[in-house]
């Protein structure tokens, strides 16, 4: 049967009801995501008049084989399913935000006693509160460093409050109330988190009229030890404000979006506006045929505000989106409150959107010429290490041990000149025990390519750390597995101070002089980041792994102590020295851990 008619077919008895379909290629693969009040009606205007429809949309149709429909009971329904499949699939054609997991939160866990505020990376619904997430961990760590040192909140982690025995170094700095040993008022501590709460969302000036109250409470009150801490409180706030950007003068909460780039590649920018002050811009990259600003603005809206906890009660656009009183109501409802959709023409708002585009337009402008340096670095190395394709992935392997006990290898991944962190890989040893640097490199190589697709994929370059002896060994390896020539291999040692030598050097197979980088000294930089990265991931395994094996020596020979009792202990204290600097009543304090235990588990330790 000819494609166009079997196509024809399936939209002949598609429902004309709300609903999601599913477009996908000759592999089956799901290519697009798209929603419809009319499924039929929708989906066959894509095949008739093609010639109307953008390049974006002409590529995309040319390559459907199957299409597949999920009716819903409503358009509502339809437009959160259609951003979870997107999600879930990712598909080719459409806007696909990467995962805010990536991006650090604050959490204020208001169902605490004594709540404190922490950084998250997983924002679920546990009743707890959370702010962000934001695209500068720096900056949340800044401002984590601020309210620490303004608001007086608990520091420990709930297993250190509930066992801890005096108060910490925090609290003799004035930076926390305690609540671990001290009698603290909940009812007053939940006010210090209502403070913490709306400076959070962007108050600032509400909360500092609120503490100048507390504080002429106070002193009529004759507390003036109270009062003197709100007036601190009150004057690092007043300062943290004047550093602050107003950008508006109705000062309402607002979110503004501006779109850079064309057809191919498109930035999308999202200025954060509470209260009047620019808390904020995050920016997103959306590549594979960009659809049309239209489009975009649909996708991105619906994806971006169920992924994140601040709604704002209007969001100005540069161009509206498709169904956009659909996308007002159904952002209402996640917000229960209004939402408005804007697509100012003039005035202040206009002069935000403006804003807005000039950012993007200049991030996007900036991250261009970053790629094309990155790129650059690539194809010098492509050059020098005499490679058939850009070394887009490259892998590399480092050994770890200490006087030759307890032996680990592992393995790093930079794509595009990068770390990439999701393909990291850790390795013990198993059939080598003594310090064999050789032995080892080659079994670590052999578990990594005797599975290539399985075990990952497939690398533009594997880079190992150290000279031709381990170039050798990889290359013998590979031979042994079959992939001779699949990828290129190189290796890299460090200089050699005593002959004078004046920068690492680059071995390739076959070939006993190191390779000359040339005069572009980020060739080497590069590599020797990857090398050190290796090194940085490969030591810190080896050392969690001797921590592990030195108490579960220490305290084998204690009755009542057993695997599980092992790992509370390493949880809870984080090593053996603090294990062995922790008192009898600290010990016992733990789930399971008596007196006559805890006696037993310091004498092993002495």
């Amino acid at each position: 049967m000819d494609s166009s008619d079997h196509l024809s077919g399936i939209i002949g008895a598609i429902s004309d009801g709300p609903g999601v379909y599913l477009m996908k290629d000759t592999s089956g693969e799901i290519i697009y995501v798209g929603k419809a009040i009319n499924l039929q009606k929708r989906v066959a205007s894509y095949f008739q008049r093609q010639d109307a429809h953008g390049a974006k949309t002409e590529l995309m149709v040319a390559r459907v084989a199957d299409i597949e429909t999920v009716v819903t009971a409503s358009e509502k329904e339809a437009l959160i399913l259609e951003s979870n499949l997107i999600k879930r699939h990712r598909p080719r054609f459409n806007v696909v935000l990467k995962d805010d997991k990536r991006y650090p939160s604050l959490r204020i866990d208001i169902n605490s006693t004594y709540p404190k505020i922490e950084i998250v990376r997983k924002t679920p619904k546990d009743g707890a509160v959370y702010f962000g997430p934001y695209s500068s961990a720096q900056a949340v760590r800044q401002t984590v460093k601020l309210i620490n040192k303004t608001f007086p909140l608990r520091k420990c982690s709930d297993r250190t409050l509930n066992h801890r025995t005096r108060p910490c170094i925090h609290h003799q700095m004035g930076q926390c109330l305690a609540p671990c040993c001290l009698p603290v008022d909940p009812k007053a501590y939940r006010e210090m988190v209502k403070d913490v709460i709306l400076f959070l969302k962007g108050r600032t000036p509400e909360l500092i009229r609120r503490i100048r109250r507390h504080m002429q409470k106070a002193s009529d009150a004759l507390e003036f030890e109270t009062a003197a801490a709100l007036r601190d409180r009150m004057v690092a706030l007043e300062k943290t404000l004047e550093r602050q950007v107003t950008v508006t003068t109705d000062f309402l909460d607002r979110d503004v979006i501006g779109i850079s780039g064309n057809s191919d590649f498109r930035l999308v920018s999202v200025m954060n506006l509470r209260r009047g002050f620019l808390q904020g811009i995050r920016h997103f990259e959306i590549s594979h045929a960009a659809p049309e600003k239209g489009e975009l603005m649909a996708q991105f809206l619906a994806q971006y505000y169920q992924q994140t906890h601040g709604i704002p009660g209007e969001v100005l656009v540069p161009e509206l989106p498709e169904n956009s009183e659909l996308l007002e109501e159904t952002l209402s409802e996640w917000k229960r409150r209004r939402v408005r959709i804007r697509h100012p023409k003039r005035g202040e708002k206009k002069r935000l959107l403006e804003m807005a585009e000039n950012n993007s337009e200049n991030t996007l402008r900036e991250r261009l010429q970053k790629a094309s340096r990155e790129a650059a670095v690539l194809d010098g190395l492509k050059r020098r290490l005499r490679m058939d394709r850009l070394p887009q992935r490259i892998e590399c392997f480092d050994n770890s041990n200490l006087a030759g006990t307890n032996p680990v290898s592992a393995m790093v991944v930079f794509v595009e000149g990068r770390p990439y962190k999701a393909g990291y890989r850790r390795y013990t040893t198993r059939t080598v025990s003594s310090p064999d640097d050789y032995a080892s490199m080659a079994e670590v190589l052999t578990r990594r390519y005797s599975k290539l697709g399985s075990s990952g994929p497939e690398p533009d370059l594997l880079l190992v750390d150290g000279g031709k002896g381990q170039v050798n060994i990889a290359v013998a390896v590979m031979e042994r597995l079959g992939l001779t020539g699949r990828f290129a291999i190189a290796g890299i040692a460090k200089m050699d101070a005593d002959k004078k030598e004046t920068e690492d050097k680059i071995y390739l197979p076959n070939r006993a002089n190191p390779v000359n980088l040339g005069a572009d000294g980020r060739l080497l930089l590069l590599l020797q980041q990857i090398r050190d990265e290796a090194h940085r991931f490969a030591v810190t395994f080896q050392r969690k792994q001797r921590a592990r094996k030195m108490i579960k020596s220490a305290l084998d020979g204690v009755a009542g102590v057993g695997p599980k009792r092992k790992r509370l202990l390493m949880r809870h204290f984080g090593s053996l020295n603090k294990i062995r600097a922790a008192t009898e009543n600290e010990l016992s304090r733990l789930p399971g851990i008596n007196e006559s235990l805890a006696k037993a588990i310091k004498q092993a330790l002495v």
